[in-house]
């Protein structure tokens, strides 16, 4: 199954936080990044999200043992 990306509506939709919450979270490290789509596009990988609200507090753990993983 191909990785689908989310545009912002819909992680605002997904997640219940508001915009300015989720671009500080970003910031802090405590949020997925999104993806450069185009010049003008960004979105997210759902996966990203799925596993931010499956455990927000424990999602960079998740992220960085990813990272590892990847070399």
């Amino acid at each position: 199954k191909p990785e689908r990306i989310v545009r912002l509506a819909t992680v605002l939709d997904r997640t219940g936080l508001a915009r300015t919450t989720i671009y500080r979270k970003i910031r802090e490290g405590t949020f997925p990044r999104q993806v450069k789509l185009g010049v003008h596009g960004t979105g997210w990988h759902e996966s990203a999200i799925d596993a931010w609200i499956a455990d927000p507090a424990g999602w960079h753990r998740i992220a960085a043992a990813s990272r590892m993983e990847k070399g």
